[in-house]
């Protein structure tokens, strides 16, 4: 079941990127890694500090 939900998601979000500008796409997968690269920095402090 969690498969099929993945499929899914999977499927509406690249059916969302298919409609958008590619200057719009490339803006918010820019935003999202930038997001990912804060969210993993912190996250690596917060391990490092609990050593």
């Amino acid at each position: 079941m969690f498969f099929f939900a993945v499929l899914v998601a999977m499927g509406v979000l690249l059916g969302a990127a298919a409609h958008t500008t590619l200057s719009g796409f490339l803006t918010a997968a820019a935003f999202i890694a930038a997001w990912l690269l804060a969210f993993g920095a912190r996250e690596g402090v917060a391990h490092l500090r609990r050593r």
